[in-house]
């Protein structure tokens, strides 16, 4: 089929898509003919632009992760059929020291907002008898423990376990539900990685490729599990880093 991997007329909620890997996947997605609303804590406008320079059409929108809610009435009438939940925080602490707060505001985003922001997507897509995809960003931490990332680990655990329960009790519906799982990869969430030389070097040493993954790879991956040519994958947690997988 030529249009196996088109998504042409279908219309796609990006979350942190101002930056780094959900701006890349917003970029990829519209690429491949979706209209992407481009949502984000703070404006998406550069994404917007970069799409429309493209060719693509794509829109802003403001979502704040801090209120696990905010995607409640997101959906409703709107059409959409892709979702991909990439918005995520990170605080970085040893665990002996680790607070309550900081606990607190990872879950927040990384776990209950993912977990809500789908039902409310799916929701929306049974109630109109439709089908559809949900894409998560998970990490390479979803299989490892990390260091100094207690609540950032224990919550892309959740994510990989949020996405195989949601693609069991929705496949019926033909929602695909599955997961892609990053390694290290060069974005504002790794700066503070990449700009300590230690961390850093350490960090190279144990990747096999010898360098730091790049966003545009995340964005080829979310496409292709967002249009026909996955629709017989579900429930699967897609490690993407290849060369990139530490030792």
């Amino acid at each position: 089929m030529s249009d196996l991997f088109s998504l042409k007329g279908r219309k796609a909620l990006v979350t942190g898509a101002n930056t780094g890997i959900g701006q890349a996947i917003a970029v990829s997605l519209a690429g491949q003919g979706a209209h992407v609303i481009c949502a984000g804590r703070r404006t998406c406008a550069d994404t917007v632009a970069m799409i429309v320079k493209n060719g693509g059409t794509g829109e802003s929108l403001i979502l704040d992760f801090a209120d696990p809610m905010a995607a409640k009435e997101v959906f409703k009438g709107q059409g959409i059929s892709i979702l991909v939940n990439n918005a995520g925080i990170i605080r970085r602490e040893d665990s002996v020291n680790y607070s309550e707060e900081d606990w607190d505001a990872v879950m927040d985003v990384n776990q209950k907002a993912l977990f809500f922001t789908c039902q409310a997507f799916g929701k929306e897509l049974m109630a109109v008898g439709g089908t559809g995809s949900i894409i998560n960003i998970a990490s390479l931490l979803s299989f490892q423990g990390g260091i100094r990332v207690p609540a950032y680990t224990a919550s892309k655990h959740a994510v990989a376990g949020i996405t195989k329960i949601l693609a069991n009790e929705w496949a019926a519906a033909g929602i695909t539900v599955n997961a892609i799982a990053p390694g290290y990869i060069s974005t504002n969430n790794t700066e503070a990685l990449r700009n300590d030389p230690v961390r850093n070097d350490a960090i190279l040493a144990r990747i096999p490729a010898g360098r730091w993954g790049d966003a545009e790879d995340i964005g080829g991956t979310a496409a292709y599990l967002a249009s026909k040519a996955a629709k017989y994958v579900t429930g699967a947690v897609l490690n993407v880093d290849g060369g990139w997988l530490a030792r």
